[in-house]
């Protein structure tokens, strides 16, 4: 049920980061605060497809 997806920053579009999640807990997209290289601070980052 764990599938690898990408998250990619809302700010600047750069798809930074990969990681796993499970679909049955999680059946929508993913959105966590990580760091973004590009603007040197904290963002939201969500799953793209």
């Amino acid at each position: 049920m764990r599938v690898i997806i990408t998250l990619a920053c809302t700010e600047t579009g750069d798809r930074n980061y990969t990681t796993t999640k499970n679909k049955r807990n999680h059946p929508g997209r993913m959105e966590m605060k990580k760091y973004c290289p590009r603007l040197k601070r904290v963002t939201l980052h969500r799953e793209t497809r």
